[in-house]
C-alpha cells in the first residue's frame, strides 16, 4: 500500500474507479501512515475515530462514486468547519468547539466524494507564516522537523509532503497557501479573488484580501481540486464563473514570457541562498522555450506595504474584534492578534482611504505588466525554513523585521489586488531544505497559470524528491 499513498490523487481516485483498490483499504493506509509518520511532524490534528472512518471508507466502496474525490481521505485546513470535527482555528477560545455543518469549499468537496478525517494545523486563527498554537502545538517542516512548515498552511502542506494526504486545501492572505508549499517542495496555489468563494457573514465587500484554494504534490491534481472549489455563488458578491482547468493544463509554452522580479529592486532583503536557488531554478523555463525576462521593481514597496499594513489590519479587527472585545478571550489572543486587532481599530477613514488608493494604483501598473508578460516571478520566501522554537524571524542578513510578518513582505504584491499565484518548488538549498517560486498571473488567468506549472512539473527534476528516510 505504500506505492498507492505516493501516487497523486487523481492516481489513487483512477485505482478507486477501478476497482484495483478499495476506499477501505485506502484508508487503512492512510490510518497507518499517520500514525507512523505524524507524531514526527504533528501535520493532521483532531483525527477522527479510526473505525468510523474505516465505516465510511466501507459505505463509499457501496454507493456511487459522486465525484472524481469518491473515497480518497483528506484533512481540512483547521480554519475551515468540517461538520462532526472541532474548529479549534488554532485558538483556546474555540478549542472543543465541534461544526455542526459544512463551510461551502467543504460542502463541496464532500458532495465531490471526499472522506474526511480530521483537520491540518494551522496558526492561532491563521495569523503569521509560522503553524503553531497553544492547542495543537507547532508543525515540524518534512524535511526538518526542527524547522517551520510555513504556514498558515503549514499542516497541509506537510501532510502532503510526507505522504499521509494525497491532497489538501488552505487558504491564503499573506502567503499561506504559497509560502508552505515552497518550504515542503509541493505545489499551492491562491485563486484569483472570486474564484474560490466562502459564506462567512458579515460584509462582503470590504475586505477581498484572503481566498481558499487548493494543494497538492502536483499541477494535475492541483486544478482538479480548484475545479472541485470553485464556482460562482450568487449570494457573493464579484465571484468568478465555473472553469474547466485539468482538460486544459496541457499546453505548448513555448513563446510565453514571465518577468523576474527578483528581490524587488533591493527591497526585499533575502537570506543567503533564496535568490541564487531561485534564479538557478529559472532555468527550466529555458527547456520549456519560455522567455524570461529581469525587470526593474514595477512600484514602490513601501507604498505597498504600507497599504497592506492598514487593510490587512482593518480586515483583521473586523474578523477578531468581537473576541477582543470581550476581556475573558482577550487574555487568550496571542500579542500579534492583538496587535492586528489595535491597529485596525485605530485607522482613520482617511487612512483607511489611502491605502485603498494604493492597491488601486498598483492594480493598474500590474495590469499593464501583464500586456508583455504572461506571469511575474517572485520567491515564495525570504527566508529558509527557521527554527521551529523561534515566534518569526526578528532580521533578515542584518535588515530588523519591524512587524511579525515583515520578513514574507515577498508575498504582499499578489495578495494586496487578488491576483492568482501558484508556487511551484524550486529546489533545495545548501542545507537541503526546499525553497518555491511564486508565478503570478493576471486576474482571471488561473489556467494559465496552471499549464506553467504542468510545464515545470514535466521539467524539473527535484519536484519528485520525498523527505529523508525518517519519513519513509
Amino acid at each position: 500500500m505504500d506505492d498507492l499513498l505516493d501516487l497523486g490523487a487523481l492516481e489513487q481516485s483512477a485505482a478507486l474507479a477501478r476497482r484495483e483498490v478499495s476506499a477501505e483499504a485506502l484508508m487503512r493506509a492512510t490510518l497507518a501512515r499517520i500514525e507512523a509518520r505524524n507524531p514526527g511532524v504533528n501535520a493532521i490534528v483532531s483525527l477522527a475515530d479510526p473505525e468510523t472512518l474505516l465505516a465510511q471508507a466501507r459505505h463509499a466502496d457501496t454507493e456511487p462514486r459522486k465525484g472524481w474525490m469518491h473515497g480518497l481521505p483528506m484533512a481540512v485546513k483547521d480554519l475551515a468547519n468540517v461538520a462532526g470535527l472541532p474548529t479549534s482555528m488554532g485558538s483556546t477560545i474555540l478549542a472543543g468547539q465541534v461544526a455542526r455543518r459544512d463551510d461551502l469549499m467543504v460542502a463541496r468537496m464532500r458532495a465531490a466524494g471526499a472522506l474526511f478525517i480530521g483537520k491540518t494545523n494551522t496558526p492561532e486563527f491563521g495569523l503569521g507564516s509560522h503553524t503553531f498554537n497553544p492547542v495543537h502545538g507547532p508543525t515540524g517542516n518534512a524535511w526538518d522537523p526542527t524547522r517551520s512548515a510555513g504556514g498558515s498552511s503549514g499542516g497541509a502542506a506537510v501532510a502532503l509532503a510526507c505522504r499521509m494526504t494525497a491532497i489538501a486545501d488552505g487558504s491564503d492572505m499573506m502567503g499561506s497557501l504559497r509560502n508552505p508549499a515552497g518550504w515542503n517542495n509541493v505545489y499551492g496555489m491562491r485563486p484569483s479573488w472570486g474564484r474560490v468563494p466562502d459564506e462567512a457573514e458579515g460584509d462582503t465587500f470590504l475586505h477581498p484580501l484572503a481566498t481558499n484554494g487548493p494543494m497538492a504534490r502536483n499541477p494535475r491534481d492541483l486544478a482538479a481540486l480548484l475545479e472541485v472549489q470553485a464556482g460562482p455563488m450568487a449570494e457573493r458578491p464579484f465571484t468568478l464563473p465555473q472553469e474547466s482547468f485539468l482538460d486544459r493544463i496541457e499546453a505548448d509554452l513555448r513563446g510565453r514570457r514571465v518577468a523576474w522580479l527578483g528581490d524587488w529592486g533591493g527591497a526585499y532583503p533575502m537570506e543567503t541562498g533564496v535568490l541564487d536557488t531561485c534564479t538557478a531554478a529559472l532555468r527550466v523555463f529555458d527547456t520549456l522555450g519560455v522567455t524570461v525576462e529581469a525587470i526593474n521593481a514595477p512600484f514602490d514597496a513601501g507604498a505597498l506595504r504600507q497599504s497592506w499594513l492598514h487593510l490587512r489590519a482593518f480586515a483583521n479587527a473586523d474578523r477578531l474584534g468581537a473576541l477582543y472585545g470581550n476581556p475573558e478571550w482577550r487574555r487568550q489572543l496571542k500579542a500579534t492578534a492583538i496587535w492586528e486587532i489595535e491597529t485596525g481599530q485605530s485607522l482613520t477613514l482617511a487612512e483607511v482611504k489611502a491605502a485603498s488608493l494604493i492597491r488601486s494604483q498598483w492594480y493598474a501598473a500590474a495590469a499593464r505588466l501583464f500586456g508583455d508578460f504572461d506571469a511575474l516571478i517572485l520567491p515564495s520566501a525570504q527566508v529558509w525554513p527557521f527554527d521551529l522554537l523561534l515566534e518569526y524571524p526578528t532580521e533578515i542578513a542584518g535588515r530588523p523585521m519591524d512587524t511579525y510578518h515583515r520578513w514574507m513582505e515577498v508575498v504582499i504584491p499578489a495578495s494586496l489586488i487578488g491576483l492568482p499565484a501558484l508556487c511551484v518548488p524550486a529546489g533545495f538549498g545548501a542545507s537541503g531544505l526546499p525553497m518555491g517560486l511564486q508565478l503570478i498571473g493576471r486576474h482571471g488567468d488561473d489556467l494559465g497559470l496552471l499549464q506553467l506549472a504542468q510545464g515545470w512539473h514535466e521539467a524539473a527534476e527535484w519536484v519528485q524528491r520525498q523527505p529523508a528516510q525518517t519519513f519513509r
